[in-house]
């Protein structure tokens, strides 16, 4: 049980692992490789912002690890059959698979619209039954299971050594905040700290053939059984959100490890932060719970996804008005700033070697999105020319996603430019009249001026050398 040497491919990548607590230099079982595995949805609902959170944080470390020079494998998994899929299938008495099918779709979609590529194999737990009986069979041959009276469990107490690695805590300290999915598993346990491997199916229920009966998989082991059968038995990344360092991803250690006999399963274990909504965690039950069709209903995709990614990804994130209304103005002023130098004819050259230097240096920190971002904004405040086309095409599109198609956007500023040329007689004149009434202190004529410009959705911007302005 040793570790399989990593070469490192890019020694001045360095990425925290939750599991040593520390930022460490990338280094990979394979020279000029990653392997990468990211826990997915379970889809008994439409998508929300905390997945939309994980789903873009981990499509940046995708993005910057194949800038990077590297080869990336991703893995992202379905948990196609669980507790609450079947409740609303019975709900609305329909298959199981017609509650999961559509929640994916939705997934798939609202991904796609944020820019969010795709990874190389989508997993599903239905479809990785054998090798979730193999598994888990091997766990019981090794003395890591048993067979209880409603499934089979995983006995904590064959490898007391592997608990804590990412919490850094007992499981009684940690109880309290497992969302009590680690006391949902049945009657049949030896010990409560024990987790499901196996559950026997109950009356009416899906379930397939097993050497225990007829039931599904718990909700640890199908991670552990999709990650091994995709990787091996060792693998460089493995992502999720926070609130899956336990028990899943402590559970997963312990599966693969102990049936195996190789450690460490993981390289590095990779945790992003929580989404709040004006202070708040985001939860159904405190009704501040957005989904991602919701979010699109007042916020641009690539707005939205500019405003997740102004915080670097291990940070909770709060989304408050004010912070989503200044990411929209930045992101406005990333689009034509990109759409001006698409069409310049300014071929003099800016020198952005600093800027390029300072964004690198940013993301091989532990992918730091928000000092990345930095650059991207002091970009496009200073600089013009087609050189910053193609600059900003390579950061803010390639690497953060950030731009649609060059297409889209000189069709779109085209259409703003028609837009704003119609009205632009009428909007200068009433700049004029608004500052006349300013000087003689003509509040009400003021009002009425502001009331109009903003009837006709022209936002106003004050600045040092006088208003500027832009149609909504």
């Amino acid at each position: 049980m040793t570790d399989k040497p990593r070469s490192p491919a890019r020694m001045t990548l360095r990425v925290y692992d939750t599991r040593t607590r520390e930022k460490r230099e990338l280094s990979t079982l394979e020279e000029g490789k990653v392997s990468m595995y990211v826990c997915g949805i379970t889809p008994y609902s439409p998508s929300h912002l905390g997945h939309a959170r994980c789903y873009l944080s981990f499509d940046v470390v995708h993005r910057w690890l194949e800038a990077s020079g590297y080869e990336v494998e991703y893995v992202q998994n379905f948990t196609d059959i669980d507790d609450k899929i079947l409740d609303i299938s019975d709900s609305e008495e329909v298959d199981f698979s017609v509650v999961a099918n559509r929640n994916i779709d939705d997934y798939l979609e609202v991904m796609d619209a944020m820019n969010v590529l795709r990874a190389d194999y989508y997993p599903r737990v239905t479809e990785t039954i054998p090798e979730i009986i193999d598994m888990i069979s091997a766990l019981q041959e090794k003395g890591h299971a048993y067979v209880g009276d409603d499934g089979v469990y995983f006995e904590i107490d064959t490898a007391p050594e592997k608990f804590g690695q990412l919490t850094g805590q007992t499981l009684e300290m940690v109880r309290a905040g497992a969302g009590g999915r680690v006391a949902d598993t049945g009657s049949g346990k030896r010990d409560h700290r024990d987790f499901a491997l196996w559950k026997l199916a109950k009356q009416g229920e899906p379930s397939w053939e097993s050497p225990w009966g007829k039931g599904r998989p718990g909700w640890h082991i199908e991670c552990s059984a999709m990650s091994l059968n995709h990787f091996g038995e060792q693998f460089d990344i493995h992502g999720g959100g926070h609130d899956l360092r336990f028990p899943h991803h402590e559970a997963e250690i312990f599966q693969s490890e102990c049936c195996t006999g190789t450690e460490p399963v993981v390289g590095y274990w990779m945790h992003n932060g929580f989404v709040n909504l004006d202070g708040e965690k985001m939860s159904k039950s405190l009704g501040n719970f957005w989904t991602i069709r919701e979010a699109f209903e007042n916020h641009d995709p690539l707005a939205l996804r500019y405003a997740l990614l102004s915080v670097p990804y291990r940070n909770p994130i709060d989304l408050t008005p004010e912070f989503l209304e200044e990411a929209a103005t930045h992101f406005e002023r990333l689009i034509v700033a990109y759409g001006k130098s698409l069409t310049s004819n300014d071929h003099s050259g800016s020198d952005l070697s600093g800027a390029s230097e300072r964004f690198t240096a940013a993301m091989d920190d532990d992918f730091n999105t928000r000092a990345a971002m930095i650059e991207i904004q002091a970009v496009v405040s200073s600089s013009s020319g087609s050189d910053v086309a193609a600059w900003l095409e390579r950061h803010a599109g390639e690497v953060l996603g950030l731009l649609p198609s060059s297409e889209e956007i000189v069709a779109g500023l085209a259409q703003a430019d028609s837009a704003r040329a119609e009205v632009s007689d009428r909007v200068e004149s009433l700049l004029g009249e608004r500052e006349i009434s300013r000087e003689t202190k003509d509040w009400s004529r003021a009002d009425e001026i502001r009331d109009e410009l903003a009837s006709m959705g022209v936002v106003v911007e004050d600045g040092p050398e006088g208003p500027t302005w832009h149609l909504e």
